[in-house]
C-alpha cells in the first residue's frame, strides 16, 4: 500500500467513525426532588433518575472511549503526525474529564438531597 493510499484511508477512517459512533451526551436529570420537603415516593423517583442518568452517562463514556480507540488506529497508519495524536488525547481527555466531572457534581447534589430528606424523618 502506498503512502498516500494510508493517509486516505486515515482519513476516512478519522472522518466517518464519529459518525458510525455518535456519541450522544447525557443531560442531566431535571426535577429531582427537594430533600426537605419530597415523600418518599418522589425521592425513590429520583433515585431512578439518577441510576438512569448515571448507566447513560457509562454509555457515553464507553462510546468516546471506542471512538478514541478507532481515532488512535487511524492516526498510528500516519507515523509522522504526532501533533495530530496529542490534540486527539487532549481532546479525549477534556470530554471524559468533564463528563465525569458533570455526572459527580449532579450525583453530589442528589446526594445532599438524600441527606436532606433523612435528617428531615428523623
Amino acid at each position: 500500500m502506498t503512502k498516500m493510499t494510508k493517509v486516505l484511508i486515515s482519513l476516512a477512517l478519522v472522518f466517518v467513525a464519529p459518525l458510525a459512533l455518535a456519541c450522544d451526551y447525557p443531560a442531566p436529570p431535571k426535577g429531582l426532588p427537594d430533600g426537605a420537603t419530597a415523600s418518599k415516593e418522589e425521592m425513590l423517583a429520583g433515585v431512578k433518575l439518577i441510576s438512569t442518568y448515571q448507566a447513560d452517562m457509562a454509555e457515553y463514556l464507553a462510546c468516546i472511549e471506542a471512538d478514541e480507540i478507532l481515532s488512535d488506529q487511524a492516526i498510528a497508519n500516519d507515523d509522522e503526525d504526532e501533533d495530530a495524536k496529542k490534540q486527539s488525547k487532549a481532546l479525549f481527555d477534556k470530554k471524559y474529564n468533564a463528563a465525569v466531572e458533570e455526572q459527580t457534581k449532579t450525583v453530589e447534589q442528589f446526594n445532599v438531597e438524600i441527606r436532606a430528606y433523612k435528617a428531615k424523618a428523623q
